[in-house]
Formats: C-alpha cells, structure tokens, sequence
C-alpha cells in the first residue's frame, strides 16, 4: 500500500501539469482537442471560460475554407452572432506554429481582436504565424490541438459550402447544411468529462 501511495504522490506533478483537454460534440462527430496552457495561458483561459459558461453550445461552423481551415464559435445555428466578453492580448508570438490539426484565434484586422471565435488548420498556414510586432506581423495565435477526430475536421472541410446571411450580413463559405457545435467540455485527464467544470 505505501508503494502505491508513493508511485501516486510521484505522478501528482504530472497530473496537475497536464494540458487541459476539451471535447467539442459536433453534428459531424466528436473532436478532443488539448490546450497549451504553458504556452498561450491568457487565450487558453479565455476559450475555457467560454467552454464552462456552455457559450460553444450550439455555435456553427460558419467558414469551411478547403485546403485552409475551418473556422466557429461565433454564430448561433440561426446565424447571429454571440455576444462576447472583451477581446484578448495576442499571444501568437509563443513560438507555436499553425500547423495542420492546431486551434488558432481569429480575429478581425486588429492584432488584439481575439474573443471567441476559433479555427482549425488543415494543412500547414505557416503565413499565419507571428513574424513581428507590427500590424502585419502579428499572425494568428495558436492555443491547442486536435489529439482526436482529425478524420471529423477534414470531414466538415469537404461539405458543401454557399454563400449565406451572418448576423445580417452576407458571407461566403457557410456550410449549406449547418455544422454545429452541439456541446463543449472539458474532459479530465482519464478522457472523463470533469463535472466540477459544468
């Protein structure tokens, strides 16, 4: 028995240390991404507030871009857009690349615009990572990966796309039939949905 409590108090560390990760329940399936806290810790606290307040439930895909990313979290099933809390600092100069697979921030013209909305990289956009601390320079800040349902992500990438009203206003490569985001969470570290996060 001591060894056992022993070989537990040893693994603490590494348990407390692991990247949290989240499962977003999609129309299409089920993708478990992971975050990089140590990295990106203002937007990975940011998505998560967003994930506890149940704010991803019922979000679309609203921008599948083929070849590019697929892009949510800001329009309900309906179209309109969510409101946010503030926007959030830029962390993309954290040395992570957008490679195929990571979770990025999108944001308007404005380096610091990030709230809600994220996406997902298909291929390799390196042309989004930081290159400097100037207007065109500040690329698009990557806070996680896809760890399970990549085959999902592409999946939604090969849906047909149109161009459909946004809040208003209308907008190209919106999935013609809507991809949703039916619930996020976050998962422990056993794969377990945390109840103490809901």
């Amino acid at each position: 028995m001591r060894v056992l409590a022993t070989a537990l108090l040893a693994l603490l560390p590494t348990l407390l240390l692991a990247n949290p990760q989240v499962r977003l329940e999609t129309s299409a399936g089920p993708v478990t991404v992971e975050l990089y806290a140590d990295q990106a810790p203002q937007t990975v606290a940011n998505f998560l507030k967003y994930v506890d307040d149940g704010f991803y439930d019922g979000t679309q895909f609203h921008r599948v871009i083929r070849g590019f990313m697929i892009q949510g979290g800001g329009f309900d099933q309906n179209g309109q857009r969510k409101a946010t809390r503030a926007p959030i600092q830029n962390e993309a100069d954290n040395g992570l690349s957008n490679e195929r697979g990571t979770l990025a921030m999108a944001r308007t013209g404005n380096p610091h615009s990030a709230t809600a909305q994220f996406f997902i990289n298909l291929v390799d956009n390196d042309n989004l990572d930081f290159s400097g601390k100037n207007a065109r320079g500040w690329g698009y800040a990557v806070f996680g990966k896809v760890t399970d349902g990549m085959a999902v992500v592409d999946n939604i990438a090969s849906e047909r796309t149109t161009s459909q009203r946004l809040n208003g206003m209308l907008a190209r490569d919106v999935p013609e039939v809507p991809i949703l985001i039916t619930r996020a969470y976050r998962l422990d570290s056993a794969g377990e949905e945390e109840k103490g996060a809901q």
